[in-house]
């Protein structure tokens, strides 16, 4: 996926003081609406167009539009309106479509005015849901308008509403007409012409589900040419269409519908050469009826309750081009039967779920032109040698959900020409008798890993341009034959069924750019040691989309993909033991994302450390995610913010940790922020209604005390406020505050008694921990640093638990431990961090790296990965870790030899006394 940068026109049209954030709107480029698709369902909008926006609970319309960008190309908008005012899309002179789904009863003089660009303009209601009143000019404006569809309202009182000349396609759907003649009452230029004086044309005229139209005056629409008109479930017959005038109609579809036989006489009358006919129980096709239909290209017969085909059927359509025989009850498919050879120029056949058990060597013989062959959801259980033989055009040929066992030795021989195969859900057993050889134009190839002995080879074609691949549960991985496939660009895999080396993956598929991994348990995704798997030997992969199955007990951290442009995260979380994650737990360093699509992950905080190695992302999509956290870390992250962020069907938590939410997104500088359904807060359990999210937390969570109520407080009242916070926050920052004195006062009188002399210590190291890592310090640390030479180091070490003074306040024995330590070593993890005497002592020791008057020398040891970003004193931190004193605990064995040698020179600098550096 390419880029998709902003708009130039887009940000000269937003205010510069706020973001993109528009009430009940959701705006998107037309590049990512298929993310949203479901939210355009009112009114589809075409994916071409580069700026869109959907717009719902629309009450006032000036106020609605009002925030909607100017740009936008393309407009939906559903709500309660009634009556659409004069001017009221003045200020989008470059719509080109636009979708009103507001009730509406009256469209005032001038109400469409100023929209010269428009070409699809659609009116919506529910079904017959009253009546819309239309001025006999409201169109006149619209010159480029191409496409015109009324879907609900009545129109029936309205007369002589002129149509631009420019309109092709109408559709009256879902209304309460009646009677096809009313169409020319309402519209008169379709039976009289354009101004110019000559026949009107429209390519479709959509009359479908007008469940009361079922009269059809005779001539009401003379002259009229048409090239589809669509009439499913209305309770009009076929035959009807005859006397309506039409000058030209080239395809009728009349599909759920009064048509209870082939409408020979419509078929000749017209010449018709696409019918669509169906859902209903025809009668037998009398011979007759078949004689009629001769100009026929394209006929649909599906859902048509057929159990055999009269003998010459095709015989008599010398000109069909594609039948469609699916959803019957078909159990013979003799379709060539006439014994004088004549062939048929048939292209697509289609006979999927019909009940087909067996095919006949000459059930195909007489189609050598075909292209197209449906056989999906058939009960085909073997097929002969010479079924196909004769089908040497055939290109595409589909056989999903078939009971397939016995395949006979080259079945697929016959199709030389065969570029896509469905073999899905079949009960194939793999043989030496079948194979892909001789298949060299196929591209795409969707197999079920057939059963058979587990470590047999999969021998597929090699030039396969797209390849899915679906495994039985429990059954043992498959090896590829061959070792490469070149041209291979898209891969789906649903289960886990391949053996693949991971050493040569990017030799295998060297072309591959989109993955996806479905209902997978995800246990090699989510390794840690990520070259086991071979989604880490992509570079070239672009699109990666990844489905858990409900049982991967942790999160999968996708990395390390330089050139991954798309990445869809979907049902990650286990259902049996749910927990919530960050996002930096589901994404690492992804420098080309674009665009990230999260659904039922088990998100719940988003920080501004997940953005650290997504440089480059524009679209954050967060779908089904419930109890969102939004730390406040990012309103200082904001400038870097993907230009997108999107909130569906979630819900952010009812936590004060979200109250800073509101403010922010009526001023967030870049980023648009779109929020679905209306947030909630329950005030109290149990009782009372519910409340909107921001206002709720604004009024109930405490607020920052701003500088003017400092200065305006007096100091009784300043001291009564601050007098039980000073209480709770003991362990914390008040002890931080007294330790750091007392170490800037100890160093102080050192320096002055000293007067230069080297000063002694009675400590080499003072080592900083938590309980939970106490186990690591004794286990690895102690051996290493206090051992007896050569084993050891025979340095004296500072343990808190051990050699603090027992009933002395935590914050002395801190400031005078660290101040009789040569150096501090800090030892990290998520639960360091969670400690408050870790987090004093880390934040006394960087501290005095910069205050005090000799700088003691600080080491960061990491048990884990944690960000900088959930580091104390991130803006001090950041100074020291690009110096090169912090060092990762590797889990690997023969890395730890790094990590020793690494604390080994950082122990033996001169300023820590005489001596050779330690050596392990």
């Amino acid at each position: 996926m390419g880029g998709h940068l902003l708009l130039p026109s887009l940000l000269l049209s937003l205010p510069l003081t706020r973001g993109w954030t528009v009430s009940n709107c959701l705006v998107t480029e037309g590049s990512q609406l298929p993310l949203f698709s479901r939210f355009f369902l009112v009114c589809p909008l075409d994916s071409s167009l580069p700026f869109l926006a959907a717009c719902n609970l629309v009450t006032n319309l000036t106020q609605a539009l009002e925030v909607v960008p100017q740009s936008v190309e393309g407009l939906c908008l559903s709500g309660s309106i009634s009556v659409l005012p004069r001017d009221a899309f003045s200020s989008f002179p470059g719509l080109k479509v636009l979708g009103l789904s507001l009730h509406l009863t009256q469209l005032l003089p001038g109400a469409l005015r100023g929209l010269g660009q428009l070409q699809k303009l659609s009116f919506i209601t529910r079904p017959k849901g009253g009546l819309l009143f239309i001025p006999s000019d409201a169109f006149d404006d619209l010159r480029s308008l191409q496409h015109l569809a009324f879907l609900g309202p009545c129109l029936d009182r309205n007369l002589s509403v002129r149509l631009p000349p420019s309109v092709r396609q109408l559709a009256v759907k879902y209304s309460c007409l009646q009677n096809v003649g009313v169409l020319a009452d309402i519209f008169p230029d379709l039976v009289r012409g354009p101004s110019s004086g000559d026949v009107w044309t429209l390519d479709t005229l959509d009359l479908s589900h007008n469940s009361l139209l079922k009269m059809a005056s005779p001539g009401t629409l003379h002259g009229l040419e048409v090239g589809t008109l669509h009439l499913d479930h209305t309770k009009m017959e076929a035959a009807a269409v005859v006397g309506l005038g039409l000058q030209r109609l080239d395809e009728l579809s009349v599909t759920y519908t009064d048509t209870a036989e082939l409408p020979a006489e419509a078929i000749a009358h017209f010449e018709l050469q696409k019918l669509n006919l169906g859902s209903k129980q025809i009668r037998p096709i009398a011979p007759e009826a078949l004689a009629s239909c001769h100009s026929l290209k394209s006929l649909g017969l599906q859902r048509s309750g057929l159990t055999e085909l009269p003998p010459g059927f095709l015989a008599a359509m010398p000109r069909l081009q594609r039948l469609n025989l699916a959803n019957n009850q078909l159990r013979s498919a003799m379709l060539c039967m006439n014994e004088s050879g004549a062939v048929s120029g048939l292209r697509a056949l289609g006979l999927s779920n019909n009940k087909l058990h067996t095919l006949s060597p000459a059930t195909f013989s007489c189609l050598p032109h075909l292209q197209e062959l449906l056989l999906q959801g058939n009960q085909l259980v073997c097929l002969e040698g010479q079924v196909f033989q004769g089908l040497w055009r055939l290109e595409t040929l589909n056989m999903d959900s078939n009971p397939l066992g016995a395949l006979s030795e080259g079945w697929l021989a016959p199709l030389p020409a065969l570029t896509t195969l469905n073999l899905l859900d079949t009960h194939m057993v793999l043989s030496p008798s079948w194979d892909f050889q001789g298949l060299e134009s196929l591209r795409n190839l969707r197999l079920q890993f057939p059963s058979g002995p587990s470590g047999v080879t999969l021998s597929l074609p090699t030039r396969l341009t797209s390849l899915e691949l679906h495994a039985v549960s429990g059954m043992k991985p498959w090896k590829l034959f061959p070792n490469a496939f070149p041209l291979l660009q898209t891969l789906t895999l649903k289960g886990w069924g391949l053996q693949l080396e991971a050493g040569n993956i990017s030799e295998i598929f060297p072309a591959l750019g989109q993955l996806s991994l479905l209902g997978s348990s995800l246990e090699a995704l989510c390794s840690q040691d990520t070259s086991s798997f071979f989604l880490w030997q992509l570079p070239r992969l672009r699109s990666l989309s990844v489905s858990g199955d409900g049982h991967s007990p942790r999160p999968c951290c996708i990395t390390g993909l330089p050139s991954l442009r798309e990445l869809n995260l979907k049902a990650l979380q286990s259902r049996a033991r749910p927990r919530p994650v960050r996002l930096e737990e589901l994404v690492g360093e992804l420098p080309s994302l674009e665009v990230l699509h999260l659904s039922q992950t088990g998100l719940e905080t988003l920080s501004a450390a997940a953005f650290q190695g997504l440089g480059n992302l524009q679209v954050l999509v967060l779908d089904w995610e419930k109890g969102l956290v939004l730390d406040d870390s990012l309103q200082e992250h904001s400038p870097q913010m993907p230009q997108y962020l999107y909130i569906l069907t979630s819900s952010l938590a009812c936590q004060c940790a979200n109250a800073w939410v509101g403010p922010w997104l009526e001023r967030s500088p870049r980023t648009y922020i779109h929020i679905v359904s209306r947030q909630l807060c329950q005030p109290e359990a149990g009782g009372g209604s519910k409340s909107p999210l921001f206002p709720f937390l604004w009024s109930h969570c405490p607020k920052t005390l701003g500088l003017e109520l400092f200065l305006g407080s007096s100091t009784l009242l300043f001291l009564l406020v601050c007098l039980p916070l000073l209480q709770e926050a003991r362990n914390s920052w008040i002890l931080y505050l007294q330790a750091l004195f007392r170490a800037w006062l100890q160093g102080l009188r050192g320096q002055r008694g000293q007067r230069g002399e080297g000063k002694r210590f009675l400590y080499d190291v003072f080592v900083s921990h938590c309980r939970q890592d106490q186990g690591w310090v004794v286990q690895e640390l102690l051996p290493t640093l206090e051992g007896c030479p050569p084993a050891g180091w025979g340095l004296h070490l500072c343990l808190p638990e051990r050699d603090f003074e027992p009933g002395k306040d935590i914050a002395d024995n801190v400031a005078d431990s660290m101040a009789a330590s040569r150096v501090t070593l800090c030892v990290l993890s998520h639960q360091a961090l969670h400690t408050p005497r870790c987090r004093l002592e880390l934040r006394l020791a960087t501290s005095l790296l910069l205050a005090a008057p000799h700088p003691p020398v600080l080491l960061l040891v990491f048990l884990e990965r944690i960000s900088r970003h959930q580091l104390p004193r991130y803006h001090r931190l950041a100074w020291l870790l690009r110096r090169g004193d912090y060092c990762m605990w590797p889990q690997e064995d023969e890395r730890k030899d790094n990590f020793w040698a690494w604390l080994g020179s950082r122990l033996g600098q001169p300023r820590l006394g005489e001596g050779p550096a330690p050596t392990r």
